[in-house]
């Protein structure tokens, strides 16, 4: 029986049907998109139950809650916009999973606070893509923009912030874009992160690559990266090809 839960208006419900999780939504915004299925499939959480996960840059819990499948460990989605945070929490009491996910509703700079140093074994992180320069063209709406661009947070801020939390050994993943790649590999060389799986994301056969997925472990052995193989979304009839039809619906 599916839970009562109050939606605010212009509010929804979806689901992402490989695995069941229902998730509130709005138009007015922000919603997930594939970048956040797949990182949650990119990742190899811990799975202990004792364990612990931060979804950093959590917008509405999509990623955090995508993970309860895969792990029994303790996960904490973390974001600036109060009105996620509500949805998100909604969310989490909509699929009854209020005893493994736990959200705050920081800004990154004050996550020590909250949350100590060395003490997270898997961080996730699905970050604004776009860097806040002065000629940055900003989306007029405030939630979108705050999404998109590094406005309260840079990337170097974020990736610090991760390297904080993990213990040694820890794993982040991300997803980003391809342009950032060697700017993102320079500052997890600076934060003792170390890259060891690359997966790249394609739209159709023929085009560039527009997303990223990045696996990293803090202290790390250097070498051994690897890039897996990449994930092309679209045929040439715009149909999702087999692997993100298993992503999303959990069938090819």
């Amino acid at each position: 029986m599916t839970k009562e839960i109050q939606l605010a208006a212009n509010e929804r419900i979806d689901q992402l049907y490989a695995n069941e999780i229902k998730i509130i939504q709005s138009a007015e915004v922000f919603s997930f998109s594939l970048d956040a299925v797949l990182l949650a499939d990119f990742a190899h959480p811990v799975l202990k139950q004792r364990g612990k996960i931060v979804d950093l840059c959590a917008g509405n819990g999509a990623v955090g809650l995508f993970l309860t499948k895969k792990t029994r460990a303790q996960i904490t989605e973390v974001e600036i916009q109060p009105r996620l945070i509500d949805m998100a929490k909604r969310s989490i009491e909509l699929n009854d999973l209020t005893a493994q996910v736990n959200t705050l509703n920081i800004d990154l700079k004050d996550i020590f606070h909250q949350l100590h140093k060395d003490s997270v074994d898997t961080v996730t992180c699905n970050p604004p893509y776009f860097a806040n320069e002065p000629t940055s063209k900003k989306n007029p709406n405030p939630y979108l923009a705050l999404a998109r661009h590094e406005s309260t947070a840079s990337l170097a801020d974020i990736i610090e912030v991760i390297s904080g939390l993990l213990k040694m050994g820890g794993k982040m993943y991300m997803v980003h874009r391809p342009e950032r790649l060697q700017e993102i590999f320079s500052l997890l060389a600076k934060n003792r992160l170390v890259p060891k799986r690359i997966r790249l994301v394609y739209p159709k056969a023929g085009r560039e690559a527009n997303m990223v997925l990045i696996e990293a472990i803090k202290d790390g052995n250097p070498g051994g990266l690897r890039f897996i193989p990449p994930v092309t979304v679209y045929d040439e009839q715009d149909e999702y090809l087999p692997e993100v039809k298993r992503v999303l619906y959990g069938t090819e």
